[in-house]
């Protein structure tokens, strides 16, 4: 009986609802976040990512990812020192509230792109994106994996490059865990398809 009612405890501490944030108090947290991200999660610049829409658990692996240092990103430099656990899952309530406000993809790269991220690349060992991704891009919520659909081709093209030179070194992109699922199928992506995928992602709804 005292297992049972231990692994129920475990259960209910570690399911998503235990890290659930609360979106209003994030607001007020990540009002210095839309200098870069925008007031609602949809950034303007191309090399910053849009936030509005994001999986939570992503966003806050991301953040704590980053306030460790298993994540470089120079432009977040300090952003999140102050953070407590509670105040980056209210943030990442926030922006998972928003809606992203799409994007769209280069009809000359459409193609390829639609053929890696549904197919992937078998040859080489690429797995297609819908595997983890889901098919319209809303990525898995529970399992942490990010929603990709409407995202600045620019930024997931960067994220892609820096995996790829995570599989052959530590001055990329590594924090994908002990699996390394994306630096292997970054690494096996060539300049082109890495564009062509990222622009397909751009214009999914």
């Amino acid at each position: 009986m005292k297992k049972t009612a231990f692994i129920v405890v475990i259960i209910a501490l570690t399911s998503p609802a235990a890290f659930a944030g609360d979106a209003a108090a994030g607001e007020a947290k990540a009002m210095i976040c839309g200098a870069c991200h925008g007031a609602d999660g949809n950034s303007a610049a191309p090399s910053f990512p849009k936030l509005a829409g994001q999986n939570e658990k992503y966003l806050i692996k991301q953040m704590q990812d980053i306030n460790s240092g298993a994540r470089s990103v120079p432009t977040m430099a300090g952003q999140l020192t102050a953070m407590n656990d509670d105040d980056i899952a209210n943030i990442a309530a926030f922006y998972a509230s928003k809606t992203n406000s799409g994007g769209k993809a280069s009809a000359d790269l459409a193609v390829l792109g639609e053929k890696i991220y549904r197919a992937g690349i078998a040859g080489r060992g690429v797995a297609a994106c819908t595997a983890c991704h889901s098919p319209t891009g809303q990525g898995n919520g529970p399992a942490g994996f990010p929603a990709l659909a409407g995202q600045h081709a620019d930024y997931t093209e960067t994220q892609l490059r820096e995996f790829r030179k995570g599989a052959q070194d530590d001055s990329g992109r590594t924090n994908d865990g002990d699996s390394r699922i994306m630096r292997d199928i970054a690494f096996g992506l060539s300049d082109k398809e890495i564009e062509a995928v990222a622009s397909y992602i751009a214009g999914l709804r």
